[in-house]
C-alpha cells in the first residue's frame, strides 16, 4: 500500500485521530484481525453477524499501529462515522496519489470474476498489475484490492457488482476508471432489478462514470450492452462474434470442453486454446484482448498471454480427475440461467462417450421468471442428452419438473431433498470415468458435494 501518516489517513476519512501520533505512517489495511502486520491499520467494520469493534484489542496487540473506528475503543485509533465509507474514503485517496495507475473496472451479470482473472494475467504482461482475490466486487471488497497498490502498480482492475441501482456509481467514486467494460446484462438479481432493463441501467453507471479520455469496453453481441455505447462519453472498443466488433471472435470452437479460440483485430487474426473449460471463456477471453486494446497495449501479446492459462478463483469450473478416472467440475461459487447453460454445455463437451451428471441446485434472485428459468434449465440437460440430472433442494425442484416433461426422459432425472441425499446418490452409483458438473448459487452449499466426491474434508 502507498504510506501514508495518520494524520493523512485522518485527513481523507474525516475522521479523527485520538490516542495516537499523527505522524505514525501506516502501510497496509486490513479488516481482520488475524491479518495484522506491522505499522497497519485495522478497519472494525460493523457487519450482520459481527462486529469489528469487538477485535480492536486483539488487532492492536498483535501490531496494528491504529483502528479506525465508529465509535468509542480504547486504544490509538481514527474515530469516523461509518468504517466502511471511511474505508472507501481512503481507497480513493491512495488512487488520487498514483497519477500514472490505469484502472480497468468491469461489471456483467456473470463471468466478472473469470474476466477479472484473465486480465491480471494479460495486463501483468505489461507492468505490475493489482487485482481482486476471490470476489470482492463491493463497497468493502474494492477498497481492500485498492489498498494493495503501491507506486509501482500500473494497472489495477476493479470489479464491481450491484444490488441495486446507483451501487457501481459510487464503487466507481473511489475507483473512477479510465477503461470501463460491460460483459453481459442477464438475468441474475432480477429479484433486485425487477427486470433486464433494470439491469442494464445500473450496470451502464459504469460507463457513464467514464470521462472524454476514458474507452469504454463493450460486448458486441449484448444489445442491451452494445446500447451502452451511446452514454460513453468518449471511444468505445467492442468485442464479440458480431461483424463489427473490435476484437471479432471469427471461431469458437469445444474440444473435451476447452474453447478453441480465434480472434481478429485490424486484419491480424490469432489462435488461442486456454487452459479452462466451458465456451463462455472465449467471449471472456476476448472482452481481456479488448481490454488491452483500449489501453492501447499490442494485441498480439495481450492474446498470446491466455494461451494455455489456467485460473485460481475457486470453484469455478474446477475441473478434478479421481483415480478411478471420475472427473469432477466444481462449478458451486454462483449460478445465473446463463452460467449454469454455460456450464452444461462444457460437461456435455466433455463428456462425449461418457457418462455425464449434473447436479444442480436453486440459481437464487431471479425474481418472478425463477420457475420458468429452473424449468428451462432442465430441459437444457434434455436437449444435450445429459445422461443423469439431480436437482438439489425444494427450490430447485422445477428444474427436474422441467426435464421431466421434456422428451421421454424418465429415471434419468431425479429430485433430492438436499445436499447429503445428492452426496448419498453420487456416493452408490457412480462409476469410473463418469463427469460431474456441481453448480447452485453459493448460498446452496453444494461445494460440499464435490468436496465430499474428492476426499477433502476442508
Amino acid at each position: 500500500m502507498i504510506s501514508m501518516t495518520l494524520a493523512e489517513v485522518a485527513q481523507a476519512v474525516a475522521g479523527t485521530v485520538l490516542d495516537a501520533d499523527p505522524d505514525e505512517t501506516i502501510s497496509a489495511v486490513t479488516t481482520d484481525s488475524r491479518e495484522v502486520a506491522p505499522a497497519s491499520l485495522f478497519v472494525a467494520v460493523v457487519g450482520e453477524t459481527h462486529d469489528g469493534h469487538d477485535h480492536v484489542d486483539a488487532a492492536l496487540a498483535a501490531g496494528a499501529m491504529a483502528a479506525l473506528v465508529s465509535r468509542s475503543t480504547k486504544g490509538p485509533r481514527i474515530e469516523v462515522a461509518d468504517t466502511v465509507v471511511a474505508a472507501g474514503r481512503l481507497a480513493r485517496a491512495v488512487i488520487d496519489r498514483c497519477p500514472d495507475l490505469e484502472v480497468i473496472a468491469l461489471t456483467g451479470s456473470s463471468g466478472k470474476t473469470s474476466t477479472k482473472d484473465l486480465l491480471r494475467v494479460v495486463l501483468s504482461g505489461f507492468g505490475p498489475t493489482v487485482a481482486p482475490q476471490g470476489s470482492f466486487n463491493n463497497e468493502l471488497g474494492l477498497p481492500r484490492t485498492v489498498f494493495e497498490v503501491t507506486q509501482q502498480t500500473r494497472y489495477l482492475v476493479a470489479e464491481m457488482g450491484a444490488r441495486g441501482t446507483g451501487h457501481i456509481q459510487y464503487l466507481c467514486g473511489i475507483t473512477p476508471p479510465d477503461v470501463a467494460m460491460v460483459l453481459n446484462v442477464g438475468h441474475a438479481h432480477l429479484s433486485e432489478f425487477g427486470s433486464q432493463d433494470g439491469v442494464a441501467l445500473a450496470k451502464s453507471e459504469i460507463v457513464t462514470a467514464l470521462d472524454a479520455a476514458g474507452v469504454a469496453v463493450l460486448n458486441a453481441d449484448d444489445p442491451r450492452v452494445r446500447a451502452m455505447s451511446a452514454k460513453a462519453p468518449g471511444r468505445v472498443v467492442t468485442f464479440g462474434r458480431a461483424q463489427d466488433a473490435d476484437v471479432r471472435i471469427t471461431a469458437l470452437d469445444l474440444v473435451a470442453g476447452i474453447p478453441h479460440l480465434t480472434v481478429v483485430h485490424e486484419g491480424t487474426s490469432v489462435d488461442v486454446v486456454p487452459g479452462l473449460h466451458g465456451e463462455h471463456q472465449g467471449l471472456n477471453m476476448a472482452a481481456a484482448i479488448a481490454a488491452a486494446v483500449a489501453l492501447g497495449l499490442d494485441f498480439q501479446t495481450a492474446a498470446a498471454a491466455l494461451q494455455a492459462v489456467t485460473l485460481d478463483s475457486r470453484w469455478r469450473m474446477e475441473v478434478h480427475e479421481r483415480a478411478d478416472g471420475v472427473v469432477i467440475i466444481n462449478d458451486a461459487y454462483n449460478a445465473n440461467p446463463e452460467s449454469v447453460a454455460a456450464g452444461l454445455r462444457a460437461l456435455a463437451s466433455m463428456g462425449q462417450g461418457r457418462r455425464t451428471w449434473a447436479i444442480l441446485g436453486e440459481m437464487r434472485e431471479l425474481g418472478p421468471t425463477s420457475a420458468a428459468e429452473h424449468d428451462a434449465i432442465g430441459r437444457l440437460c434434455v436437449r444435450l442428452n445429459i445422461s443423469r440430472l439431480v436437482a438439489v433442494g425444494d427450490a430447485a425442484r422445477p428444474i427436474h419438473m422441467g426435464a421431466a416433461h421434456e422428451g421421454s426422459w424418465g429415471e434419468e432425472s431425479m429430485a433430492v431433498a438436499d445436499v447429503d441425499e445428492a452426496i448419498a446418490v453420487l456416493e452408490a452409483e457412480l462409476e469410473p470415468g463418469d463427469v460431474v458438473l456441481i453448480k447452485a448459487s453459493r448460498a446452496v452449499g453444494l461445494e460440499r458435494v464435490a468436496a465430499a466426491l474428492l476426499g477433502d474434508d476442508s
